[in-house]
């Protein structure tokens, strides 16, 4: 069913297409239909206000009990929350059930007329009043002006009234609705608040008041249900469906102003330009109003004295509501006296003991700007800026608000505000303020400048539209700005994060644009520290030893001494594997420092260097400082990639998966891919060390498909990477080995690649298990003549196993056990567990069986602990081979030997004959033998019925 959305003038309903001829509306916007809670009588009708779901079941539960007994309600709530929608929802669920609607609205003019209000409710059933008693027909006539004679009592005409809805009802059930009724008569008011407590049969009275606005009514003692704001979710949903192209920025600014109410949040976008909506201009303070929002408090504004307003302007253009900062900007003693009758009418309240003035509402606060000139604005925000001389930030704002004219000086002030949200990690609120700083720009190439920074910020932050709409409006202000350093770095990280382009594009944009910029390179320069940081992040994905060349090129044009994060970038991030013992140093002592650290972008960024050397712990405290800071969300998630990583290590898969899940949806909805991307290899890899192979090869596609059209070789080698650890848990060894050596050929680990570091023993691995001992022993000797074990102790237990893989019987234990004394090595679950595992299975093929059983049995618990299901499935089917009693096993297959059952569960695994041996150690001719000793045993005739004759679950026993 198609549906529209109703814009009443104090709500919004979703209603039925067919039925809108019937409606008078403002404005009538197509959307999806929406399905909610049926009224009484009205099969298959749809009726849905938005974030209204509680109320919607009060005006079903108030339908059915109306129709019998009789019943009523009084909604209450701030102009614009939506009582007038609910009573037209509750008006036509009862016109359409066959109900008779009488609807009347409350007045200023007519609230002096006595009975007024009632002669509009009683007015269609002039025809039924013949039909009362004397008493009451004249009572009624005289009320309603229709008739002259004695004044009647209220309680005469209270009674009369009754009778003559009694009367009607007999005909047909009756809905009385009453909007506005604090501008109700008091006459009418008291006759209608004493038929709504004695409950007439059949009659339902339907109030609607604005809140604090009618102490008769909320003292009448019938039920009244208080409007409150909309969730932030349901305004959100709102905007969405009226508005669904907003920008990020814009659509959360916009939901903050309406505070909740539905027809602020319909009405304020209609009040903001295109450009505006876009963030390609900056969205004024407070927020502009439509007419209609404007006439809910403008009345009430008026009335207030000249002083009042004035104050009240002052406190609506100020955003920290201090009162001393108010009272300084006034210049006078009188501030309180000034407010006291805004205060009393409820505008605004006065926290005296926090010395706080708050709106209480920020619609009020809007109307308070628009109904002044706009010189009273510039005046009090002078008078502003000079009572926060104090706080930058705030003198700056305020002066750019003042500033009629192009003004470079104050500009400048901007930009060094911009800087400072930048480095607070605010990315919106820096694109925000560099927009505002480039209408005050005298000169073209400043305003590109400022357009650029604006650029590139909103694209941080998600918003790609709009950023490229600012670059190209930088582009057009200023002929020399293309080709520029500002324009390279916005347009090399469009390419990167949100376009299609290549890597390769993306670093010699940087590259040229920076060896043409003027040299020594300042720290201080926010353009060029940016573009090399920039630079170092296109190298990192490009996986190319040429491209990092020319980053330690730039680099070295930076004045002495060079900035310590560009080397931990090059010294460790470029190349791990052959980081220095006094680099890896310098990065601990970074990392160490970032405790104290409040830039959210210097954390994310030394965090970044510790990816390859098990250091991101280290940061650990940091990174979760900026993750779960709501003023930094573009940062936070960059963080959340840190962390995700770190926890996967670490073997807590379950927090490493969330945050994973959690990052990767963000940077979807910012439309950053190649953040995705990393995000994604880590699924990856939890899918992998979990056994999920569908998950790890959808994911491993997804990443392939990302990193190959756009030359990321870094992600390319984390796809092989997943996929080379899957195929290890399957027991597909052959497929492991090519995966790996393509990271990593075996001997060597190549130039600038950080995954070589963690696919070395993976390989090792895999060449033993496919027979090519001499490529393993030529890894583990690259390993040892690199230096790998210096990086990390993960890495010098990894190292020491993947010696004692290739070594002979006699040394190989010694290794072993080298590997697993080394300090720390716990802290890595499953590397410890993989170790345990091989050397279980070394100890099993030499027959020290009880020592194995130690090892392998450790292993299983390690695996199983952390969720590693095919490894533990593998130490499960060691321990058995050891002759180690496993819980689950079932009667019928205890006949089989260890070997045997081994063997069956593998093949039942899809594994061939040949994967078996490689993985046993046995020839395929062996695995054959034993399979076909295992089939009578089973009670089967072939590997087909393995699967069914076989448990699944084996679990050691705990003897």
């Amino acid at each position: 069913m198609n549906a529209h959305l109703r814009v009443g003038t104090r709500g919004i309903v979703v209603a039925p297409a067919d039925h809108l001829a019937a409606s008078t509306t403002n404005h009538c916007i197509p959307v999806p239909s929406n399905p909610s809670v049926l009224l009484p009588g009205r099969p298959g009708a749809t009726w849905g206000l938005v974030g209204r779901q509680r109320e919607l079941e009060l005006i079903s539960r108030f339908g059915c009990e109306a129709a019998s007994a009789g019943s009523g309600l009084v909604f209450s709530g701030e102009p614009g929350s939506g009582k007038t929608v609910l009573l037209d929802v509750a008006a036509r669920g009862a016109y359409e059930s066959g109900a008779h609607v009488l609807r009347a609205v409350g007045t200023e003019l007519e609230r002096s007329m006595s009975f007024s209000g009632l002669h509009s409710i009683l007015a269609p059933l002039l025809p039924e009043i013949g039909g009362l008693s004397s008493v009451h027909r004249d009572a009624l006539y005289v009320a309603m002006g229709l008739s002259v004679g004695p004044a009647p009592t209220q309680m005469i005409v209270s009674n009369a009234t009754m009778a003559l809805l009694r009367r009607a009802a007999l005909v047909r059930p009756l809905l009385v609705t009453i909007d506005d009724a604090h501008w109700v008569d008091p006459a009418s008011l008291a006759v209608l608040t004493f038929a709504t407590r004695r409950r007439v049969a059949r009659v339902g009275f339907l109030w609607a008041i604005r809140s604090g606005a009618s102490r008769p009514i909320e003292r009448s003692g019938v039920p009244m249900h208080t409007l409150e704001p909309l969730t932030e979710e349901a305004a959100g949903s709102l905007l969405d469906l009226c508005f669904p192209s907003l920008v990020a920025r814009v659509r959360q600014r916009l939901i903050f102003e309406a505070q909740g109410n539905p027809l602020a949040l319909i009405d304020l976008p209609m009040a903001l330009s295109a450009t505006q909506l876009a963030a390609v201009e900056a969205l004024p303070t407070p927020l502009p109003l439509t007419p209609r929002l404007q006439g809910l408090h403008e009345e009430r504004l008026a009335l207030l004295s000249a002083r009042t307003r004035r104050a009240l302007l002052l406190a609506a253009l100020d955003s920290t509501g201090d009162l001393r900062v108010l009272r300084t900007a006034a210049r006078t003693s009188r501030l309180f006296d000034d407010l006291a009758s805004a205060e009393r009418e409820r505008m605004i309240s006065v926290d005296d003991l926090n010395q706080q003035l708050i709106f209480r509402h920020p619609l009020i606060r809007s109307t308070v700007v628009q109904l002044s000139t706009g010189g009273e604005r510039r005046e009090a925000h002078r008078a502003l800026a000079n009572a926060v001389l104090e706080k930058p930030d705030l003198h700056a704002w305020h002066l750019a608000e003042a500033s009629l004219d192009p003004d470079e000086r104050v500009a400048g002030m901007m930009d060094q505000v911009t800087s400072r949200l930048a480095h607070r990690g605010d990315v919106s609120g820096a694109a925000a303020t560099a927009i505002r700083a480039l209408r005050l720009s005298p000169e073209s190439a400043d305003r590109a400048r400022r357009l650029a920074i604006a650029a590139y910020y909103s694209v941080k932050a998600g918003e790609t539209r709009t950023g490229l709409r600012l670059l190209d409006g930088a582009r057009q202000a200023d002929p020399e700005f293309a080709g520029s350093l500002g324009d390279a770095v916005v347009a090399a990280f469009l390419l990167l994060l949100v376009g299609e382009g290549h890597v390769s594009t993306a670093h010699q944009l940087l590259v040229d644009a920076l060896r043409t910029y003027p040299t020594p390179f300042n720290l201080h320069d926010k353009v060029v520290t940016e573009a090399v940081h920039l630079l170092a992040r296109v190298c990192w994905l490009g996986g190319n030893a040429e491209m990092w060349h020319s980053y330690m090129d730039i680099v070295s044009r930076f004045s002495r001494p060079v900035p310590v994060n560009f080397l931990f970038v090059y010294s460790v991030l470029s190349d791990p594997a052959r980081a220095t013992v006094a680099s890896l140093r310098q990065l601990e002592h970074g990392l160490v420092g970032l405790r104290q650290e409040t830039d959210p972008t210097t954390i994310w960024r030394v965090s970044m260097s510790a990816r390859y050397v098990d250091r991101l712990n280290l940061g650990e405290e940091s990174l979760h400082r900026i993750v779960h800071d709501p003023n930094v969300r573009a940062l936070g998630t960059c963080g959340l990639q840190h962390l995700a990583l770190h926890y996967f290590f670490d073997g807590h898969w379950d927090e490493s998966e969330r945050l994973a899940n959690y990052g990767l949806t963000r940077e979807v909805e910012r439309q950053h891919k190649m953040c995705a991307g990393d995000f994604q290899y880590i699924l990856a890899l939890l899918a992998a060390v979990r056994g999920d192979g569908d998950s790890n090869r959808n994911l491993c596609d997804e990443l392939t498909g990302l990193a190959v059209p756009r030359g990321a070789l870094s992600l390319q080698y984390a796809s092989m990477r997943a996929r080379a650890l899957s195929a290890i848990g399957r027991g597909d060894f052959e497929q492991a080995y090519q995966l790996a050596a393509a990271v990593s050929p075996p001997g060597m680990f190549p130039s600038h690649v950080g995954e070589a570091v963690f696919v070395c023993m993976d390989l090792v691995e895999a060449a033993v298990r496919t027979s090519r001992l001499e490529e393993a022993k030529a890894h583990v000797a690259a390993m040892n003549q690199v230096g790998i074990a210096a990086l990390s102790p993960r890495l010098a237990m990894i190292t020491a196993g993947s010696a004692a893989l290739v070594s002979p019987c006699t040394s190989a234990a010694a290794l072993f056990e080298q590997a697993l004394a080394v300090p720390g090595s716990a802290r890595w679950p499953f590397d410890r567990a993989r170790v345990q595992l091989a050397y279980g299975e070394h100890l099993r093929r030499t027959r020290s069986t009880l020592l194995a059983r130690t090892h392998l049995k450790a292993a299983f618990q390690l695996f199983k602990r952390i969720g590693a299901q095919p490894w533990a499935s593998r130490a499960g089917n060691e321990l058995r081979a050891t002759g180690q009693v496993m819980k689950g096993d079932d009667p019928g297959g205890s006949a089989l030997t260890p070997q045997e059952r081994q063997t069956a569960e593998l093949a039942a695994s899809g594994l061939s004959n040949k994967q078996i041996a490689e993985r046993l150690y046995l020839s395929p001719r062996t695995v054959g033998n034993h399979l076909h000793r295992a089939y009578p045993k089973l009670g089967i005739v072939s590997r087909a019925g393995l699967r069914d004759a076989l448990t699944s679950a084996p679990w050691p026993a705990d003897n």
